[in-house]
């Protein structure tokens, strides 16, 4: 739909000059630009092995790629930290993902405001950008794409053009080598019998000392364009000036102005207001953008929790949940170039013109289609997972661990029966029961029959939770306790282990070499713990007088089981293996698709898109438009949180809901592409031929001088 007239977008020339060499405006206002002394001319930059590329570009891909390590480092093992560590539910997680992502895409706005009217590119990535990571990340995305731009000369386009791909790549190649290290920092280590997270956070944080460190390195040879004075205030004010002088002069007594931005002439120089007609005409077509990265920045949060309910074990190697998110990196290295040499040379000899806005609207499409496929993975998880407890409902199992058989009648508030079931001692249970409540939360009462005792004793329970009752001998009468599962079932796809003690003195159990743990005497029942998968023919355990091993046998990728502490008669305890959870069926891999899908989408749309927004920035507003460009992420992100927070749908759903939201919005961004027309060099730097009529009333008259400079 997107026609030839937005064949090419042309590049602008950094920072020229604002002023115009046929007419000066003498405004009352003494808010124009002051003019800038003229600077003498510079020594060629250094050039890499002879070629076209400045040398500065190497310093700035390489502190990109660190910085880009320590943040996607970061991001990478965060949802997984929200859920295990902190024991926030998946909605929670997400939402908390997003605020943070969402956060760290609203701050380059402050730091394109600092960046182009005070310090310098330069010195917000140096002095602010890299020191601290929260507020620092807005200070470093709005500058280094536009930074290293400037390092390129005019004449030098084309290379400028192939510098994005390789600041994309820069980008890929960090996130692409810590997401594949960091989560094994986190799950491969143990600190303090859990998870390493403070690892994996710290080595991300050392990156970030390096790229401080490459950056400064390039200091001398970097090429500064200074500063123009205060663009966000001056593009604010001129945007209200020119409204409210429209509005002031609404009477038909007075001439129409070709664009409603010519209203602020009177007070603010032509070269500012053309510049912020090109920037207007750009955030207008930033619009529907958000809804892209809503769908993109999923990776790490709800396309990671979908891995947590899959089976990693590839047979060569097993992938971890978070692992998973090193296909986006590495595939982005790999389309990159396949687009740029292969599939774009092909296409344009077919007679296709696939200019920048149609790319991204593919973009769209594609990342439309991997959500349909994440959807029909999830509707293939369900079916293969057991089921949810809803609301006003509980999943209950019984755990008999006396000598004989119990039999069990469990009863509502209103004495109504919910189960009646005759249990052997030991049986393994092979699912939980399902029962029904008549509010979120009641008394469920349990009779015992054992023998010829009965025992009667209430438990608390409470809706869409898993409770485990366990029924222990005590001398010759029995008693209960509830164990509540669902705060300690693990979901993120590992094998985990859980014990309960029978015995009267405290075991302490060694399930590896860094991996310890402690079941307290007389029923105690541990939290679950993440292992490896395989055999554990003989677990060294301990216990305040002797030392025993338990056969634990094979241990499934996967699975979650539980393991029931015995005394034998003349022999060593035992262990009595049941599964919580049974293994993951569907293997990780079916989630290759919709990450190609998404990796492909992104290519086309953020790549084109980095380069799309630098070629229309008025000079003065490169990093202003950069930061606008990082804003719709940010709003995406919102999307996200939003959605999770309020939506109430069953993950396949929302998976749909975000797919079909983004067709529509890609069929409005076609439909705004179509009437979009590129901004030339000309249009920024020529200043227009007609002048401003004198008016009347409300406006400011206007002096006109022929002169020359």
């Amino acid at each position: 739909m997107l026609e030839e007239r937005e064949n090419k977008e042309p590049a602008m020339n950094p920072f020229q000059k604002n002023e115009s060499k046929e007419t000066l405006f003498s405004p009352v206002s003494t808010e124009e630009v002051p003019p800038q002394p003229l600077s003498l001319p510079k020594k060629p930059t250094p050039k890499i092995c002879g070629s076209n590329y400045p040398l500065s570009i190497a310093f700035i891909v390489v502190n990109e790629f660190c910085e880009r390590f320590s943040y996607y480092g970061m991001k990478a093992v965060l949802t997984l930290y929200f859920l295990y560590f902190l024991h926030w539910n998946e909605d929670t997680s997400t939402s908390i993902y997003h605020a943070f992502s969402s956060l760290c895409y609203f701050t380059p706005i402050l730091g394109a405001a600092i960046a182009d009217s005070w310090l310098g590119k330069f010195k917000v990535l140096s002095l602010v950008g890299l020191s601290l990571i929260a507020l620092g990340t807005g200070g470093i995305k709005p500058c280094v794409a536009a930074f290293g731009g400037d390092q390129f000369e005019e004449k030098h386009a084309e290379e400028r053009t192939r510098y994005f791909s390789v600041f994309y790549l820069s980008i890929n190649a960090g996130s692409l080598i810590s997401t594949f290290i960091t989560p094994m920092l986190r799950g491969d280590v143990q600190c303090f019998g859990e998870d390493c997270y403070a690892l994996a956070f710290g080595v991300p944080g050392l990156l970030m000392v390096i790229a401080l460190v490459v950056f400064a390195m390039g200091s001398k040879i970097y090429r500064k364009p200074p500063p123009e004075g205060n663009i966000v205030t001056q593009v604010v004010k001129c945007i209200w000036f020119a409204i409210s002088n429209r509005f002031n002069n609404r009477s038909g007594d007075f001439p129409k102005r070709q664009h409603w931005l010519d209203w602020a002439a009177e007070k603010y120089p032509k070269q500012l207001i053309m510049d912020v007609k090109a920037l207007t005409r750009v955030l207008f077509l930033y619009i529907p953008l958000p809804m892209f990265w809503a769908l993109l920045d999923q990776q790490g949060s709800r396309w990671t929790l979908q891995a947590t309910r899959m089976n990693g074990n590839l047979g060569v190697f097993v992938l971890q949940p978070d692992q998973m998110q090193v296909l986006n990196p590495l595939l982005v290295l790999i389309f990159i170039p396949l687009f740029d040499l292969v599939i774009y040379r092909l296409v344009s000899k077919c007679g296709i013109n696939l200019s920048s806005l149609r790319k991204m609207a593919v973009g769209m499409i594609l990342a439309s289609l991997a959500f349909a496929v994440a959807a029909a993975v999830e509707i293939k998880i369900n079916r293969m997972t057991p089921p949810q407890p809803g609301p006003q409902e509980i999943f209950l199992r019984v755990l008999n661990l006396a000598d004989d058989e119990v039999k069990v009648t469990v009863l509502g508030d209103e004495n109504n029966t919910l189960l009646e079931e005759s249990i052997r001692s030991f049986q393994k249970m092979p699912h939980y029961a399902q029962l029904h409540l008549k509010t979120k939360s009641q008394d469920s009462h349990f009779y015992l029959k054992y023998h010829n005792l009965s025992v009667y004793t209430k438990h608390p329970v409470e809706e869409k939770n898993w409770y485990s009752l366990i029924i222990r001998e005590d001398g010759k009468n029995i008693s209960s306790i509830m164990v509540k599962d669902e705060e300690n079932k693990t979901t993120n796809g590992m094998t985990a282990v859980r014990f309960v003690n029978t015995l009267h003195k405290k075991v302490n159990i060694s399930l590896a070499a860094d991996i310890s743990l402690s079941v307290g005497e007389d029923y105690g029942v541990s939290a679950y713990t993440t292992v490896q998968s395989g055999e554990y023919p003989a677990v060294h355990c301990r216990t305040e007088d002797k030392d025993f091993s338990l056969n634990m046998g094979l241990l499934d990728f996967g699975t979650t089981y539980l393991f029931v502490i015995t005394n034998s008669t003349n022999q060593d305890p035992q262990a009595w293996k049941m599964k919580d959870i049974p293994a993951n069926k569907l293997s990780i891999a079916w989630q290759l698709p919709q990450y190609a899908l998404v990796t492909a989408g992104e290519v086309m749309f953020s790549v084109t898109g980095l380069e799309f927004s630098y070629s229309q920035a008025p000079s003065s507003m490169k990093s202003v438009l950069q930061a606008a460009w990082l804003l719709t992420v940010a709003v995406g992100n919102i999307i996200v949180l939003v959605v999770a927070q309020f939506s109430g749908l069953v993950q396949w759903a929302e998976f749909i809901l975000f797919s079909c939201l983004l067709l529509v919005v890609c069929l409005i961004f076609s439909i705004m592409g179509y009437y979009y027309v590129p901004v030339k060099p000309e249009d920024l730097q020529k200043p227009a031929d007609k002048q401003i009529p004198h008016t009347q009333g409300n406006m400011i008259n206007l002096e006109t001088k022929k002169t020359k400079l």
